[in-house]
């Protein structure tokens, strides 16, 4: 799993079947100290409940179709959790 903050949205013209009503959502991966490390990345968000500006928690990878209802639909990287706070020695990120 990756902490990461939510940046943006999807919209979709075309939906595949069993994505149909699952936020997409463009995720930006934090490094331990809560800094930007890497590209963004689009998250099915399987809690349904992630916002803009939101520190999450995703899995990326065949682990990322399972955390969603229908199984095996075609995502790299699901949305698992929403962050409360972090509590880590040298943690730079904003307060979540």
């Amino acid at each position: 799993m990756q902490l990461g903050k939510v940046v943006g949205t999807v919209v979709a013209s075309t939906v595949v079947e069993g994505l149909e009503g699952v936020p997409l959502l463009v995720v930006q991966p934090l490094d331990k100290a809560g800094k930007a490390k890497g590209g963004t990345v689009v998250c099915a968000d399987s809690t349904g409940m992630a916002g803009p500006e939101e520190l999450v928690y995703f899995e990326g990878g065949r682990e990322a179709a399972l955390t969603l209802e229908r199984w095996f639909v075609p995502v790299d990287h699901a949305i698992v959790g929403i962050v409360d706070t972090v509590a880590s020695e040298g943690w730079k990120g904003e307060k979540a």
